[in-house]
């Protein structure tokens, strides 16, 4: 990701320029309320966790984006609920555009940030969102980068030597991919075990299963693997995450 402070045209809705397994199951309405209500009990001390949440806003990902938004906002404005967790919003799209919005501490703000974003044809910038990840980290610590994409056409060395650099750095990287393409998920799952951090797929239109991997990566950003713990009963894809974590 190129300097976000000088050379970044200025962002639309809010953006500032800085930026072979089973399908998993959904959890119930009511399991996910009882581990909210858990993860609000724990109000881990001492400074708020830092979550990078990026996206790969490029075409293929048009069909679900506006579904996949809406249930994307509703997670973290249910995350922030909880306390002790700040996000930054970074997605790419188009020709060479990458972008990162501020840290967020307002659910609701992050909501109209990510209903401003179109998907806009161009290649994979993985490689960008690595190399933001390792800045992002230097300046404060960031406990999670959750991805979330289907395709993956970028050297796979590359990725691998900074998915190592953030593993170093104990960043955990949760890749999410959407589909079967088997280059993404071969790249997805290098990148997670490099980081330390964990792999899984959802079904393309599947926005209730992203739902639930997003509720479990906010939640291990808030208040680790112990907030996850409680929730292994409720869902097998968190139950696969938190093996993946051990």
């Amino acid at each position: 990701m190129a300097d976000h402070r000088s050379d970044q045209k200025p962002a639309p809705a809010g953006i500032q320029g800085k930026q072979p397994s089973s399908t998993p199951a959904a959890s119930s309405r009511a399991d996910i309320d009882s581990f909210l209500n858990q993860v609000k009990a724990l109000r881990p001390a001492g400074p708020r966790g830092r979550l990078i949440f990026a996206l790969d806003a490029t075409m293929s990902r048009q069909p679900t984006w506006d579904q996949a938004c809406s249930l994307q906002a509703e997670m973290f404005r249910e995350a922030a609920a909880v306390g002790g967790l700040d996000i930054q919003l970074v997605y790419y799209r188009g020709f060479g555009e990458c972008r990162a919005s501020s840290w967020i501490g307002d659910s609701d703000r992050l909501g109209a940030l990510m209903s401003g974003i179109d998907c806009r044809g161009g290649q994979t910038q993985i490689a960008r969102i690595l190399a933001h990840a390792l800045r992002e980290n230097e300046t404060g610590k960031v406990a999670v980068l959750v991805f979330v994409g289907d395709a993956m056409e970028e050297s796979l060395d590359e990725l691998c030597s900074r998915a190592g650099e953030l593993g170093l750095r104990n960043v955990k990287a949760f890749m999410f991919q959407e589909g079967q393409d088997p280059i993404c998920e071969q790249a997805f799952r290098e990148i997670a075990r490099l980081t330390g951090g964990a792999f899984c797929r959802f079904a393309p239109g599947a926005a209730h299963e992203l739902a639930e991997l997003l509720r479990a990566a906010a939640a291990y950003a808030a208040g680790g693997l112990t907030a996850l713990a409680d929730l292994k009963a409720h869902g097998p894809a968190v139950a696969r995450l938190i093996e993946q974590l051990k």
